[in-house]
């Protein structure tokens, strides 16, 4: 045995060196035996070219393996001075030449010797495992492997059996406690079956893993079956291995895209702090308010993570794929086919941050909608009507018209607030413009400085329009001081005896009563008839 083991390492040490020297082109023609390569010729032998000698050898081989009296070491060797020859009971099986021992450091001797022990050791295995006792024993290990397979599918089923009924008792039981407090239990008994179904989604995947892993044991018994076995294996060691393999290789791309994220992250950092000192105050720049500290380190902080990304991008584990290219620019062109109108919001959003037309609580009007803001982002401004009406806004919509905005001035030179009346030419202007005046004084949220003043817009054709024009810094009660102020003016008329001839008002005067409320006319007022006259 010590030899047979010698022999084996030289062959081994042979075999690597044989390749080492080979000529560019050499392939070399196998001896395969039970889909085994024992060794290769390179070297055509008498009137047999390297294909033909492989042949003959390989029938000669089967030939000795159907052989019911075969003995392995019934192989010799004999050495003459020009080729070794391999014999079984004087039948020749083959030859080594001096060529063969040309494609290797070896000496023919050498090379023939380690072909020999080559012989013994794989056809004495082939022999000893086709034997009936051999045979016997891998039935019945084959038969062991698949009854302990059986009985861990029992096992399985048991313990998924008992963790399903678990299961669906506890849900139960959670059923009727939230149906006792009110809860929708209908709801609650549909997701039955999507539990019961996912514990035997999890049993089936263990099974099928049992017997995936059982078969290469099983394949793997037999010697002819070996192959199958080691695929079957490989189809899960090579993956595992390529992702392992992977993972090692991705070590020195994960330092630097973490170096890249930490640089990124304390940068960001570092822009958020000096926002919110300019925020709240704490750094000023002159030209630069303190509202527009944190949008813009938003901003900031987005085209940072998306240069981050830039760079990290060919770093990323298939980022040179043309698949993960292909995915990458597919999504890319959804993204800008189908945010058209969100991209426009967003530009719109960032440049009213800049206009700085509104603020947070200012009192605004966008088109019809009148209100105060709530919120304001890039995407989308909401308004908060004096119904409590919640109104969002698309910016597009507010950066494509006009923007009115009741706060802005108020606290500084003061909202004017107008409304307008008409009083018939019966009135003298200088009364109406008294009447106005102190209807606007006397109303509560008018601002006694700048004093209010009046306009007349318009002289009729049966009366003239004045407009009362008077201050507040607060805008948010806008609604609320305008109907006051619409009481006062008719207190204010009424106390006078002024008529507001709002709407167009027209009155035969000698026939009919004096247009005021019944509690401010006077008790000696008669309602004059009608004079009629007749002319001769």
């Amino acid at each position: 045995m010590p030899k047979i083991y010698y022999l084996l390492l030289l062959f081994i040490f042979s075999a690597f060196t044989l390749k080492a020297q080979l000529p560019a082109g050499v392939k070399g023609e196998p001896v395969v035996v039970n889909r085994d390569t024992l060794f290769k010729f390179y070297a055509p032998q008498g009137l047999f070219d390297p294909k033909e000698r492989a042949g003959i050898v390989t029938k000669r081989i089967e030939a000795l393996m159907s052989r019911i009296d075969f003995n392995p070491d019934s192989l010799t060797l004999k050495n003459d001075t020009s080729i070794s020859i391999i014999t079984y009971n004087g039948q020749m099986i083959m030859g080594v030449n001096n060529i063969d021992a040309s494609y290797s450091e070896l000496t023919r001797p050498q090379l023939a010797a380690s072909y020999l022990s080559i012989l013994k050791n794989k056809l004495g295995n082939i022999f000893e495992n086709n034997s009936l006792k051999q045979l016997t024993i891998n039935v019945l290990e084959a038969t062991a492997v698949i009854v302990l397979l059986l009985l861990l599918i029992y096992i399985i089923n048991r313990i998924f059996r008992w963790i399903k009924l678990r299961v669906l008792l506890n849900w139960e039981s959670r059923i009727g406690r939230h149906a006792a407090k009110g809860a929708p239990a209908a709801y609650a008994s549909r997701l039955l079956p999507f539990i019961s179904g996912l514990v035997n989604v999890g049993r089936l995947l263990i099974i099928l893993l049992l017997v995936y892993l059982a078969l290469p044991l099983l394949f793997y018994i037999f010697p002819s079956s070996q192959p199958i076995a080691t695929q079957l294996i490989g189809f899960v060691v090579r993956p595992l291995k390529g992702i392992v393999l992977a993972a090692i290789h991705f070590i020195p791309n994960l330092l630097t895209i973490t170096v890249i994220y930490l640089v990124t992250r304390y940068i960001v950092k570092l822009v958020k702090f000096i926002a919110n000192e300019i925020s709240n105050g704490g750094i000023t720049l002159n030209g630069f308010y303190p509202e527009w500290a944190i949008p813009t380190y938003n901003i900031i902080r987005v085209l940072m993570y998306a240069f981050m990304f830039i760079v990290i991008f060919p770093y990323l584990p298939g980022s040179q794929s043309k698949v993960f290219q292909g995915v990458t620019v597919f999504i890319g062109v959804l993204f800008s086919l189908g945010s058209s109108s969100a991209i426009s919001n967003l530009v719109s959003g960032i440049v009213l941050t800049y206009m700085r037309p509104f603020k947070i609580g200012d009192r605004i009007k966008v088109g019809d909608i009148m209100g105060d803001v709530i919120e304001k982002n890039l995407l989308v401004t909401r308004v908060r009507t004096i119904k409590n009406e919640d109104i969002t806004v698309p910016n597009a919509t507010i950066l494509s018209g006009a923007t009115i905005n009741y706060t802005s001035s108020a606290k500084t030179l003061g909202l004017i607030l107008n409304t307008s009346v008409t009083i018939g030419y019966d009135a003298a202007w200088q009364t109406v413009y008294g009447l106005l005046i102190s209807a606007a004084e006397a109303t509560e949220g008018i601002l006694p400085e700048p004093k209010p003043f009046v306009l007349q817009t318009a002289l009729n054709d049966f009366n003239v329009s004045y407009q009362i024009n008077a201050y507040t810094d607060h805008p948010a009660k806008m609604a609320v001081i305008y109907s006051q102020l619409y009481q006062n003016i008719q207190d204010k008329f009424n106390e006078a005896g002024v008529e507001i001839m709002s709407p167009h008002f027209t009155a035969v005067r000698d026939g009919n009563q004096i247009q005021l409320p019944e509690n401010y006319i006077a008790e000696e007022y008669k309602k004059p008839g009608f004079k009629i006259e007749k002319e001769d």
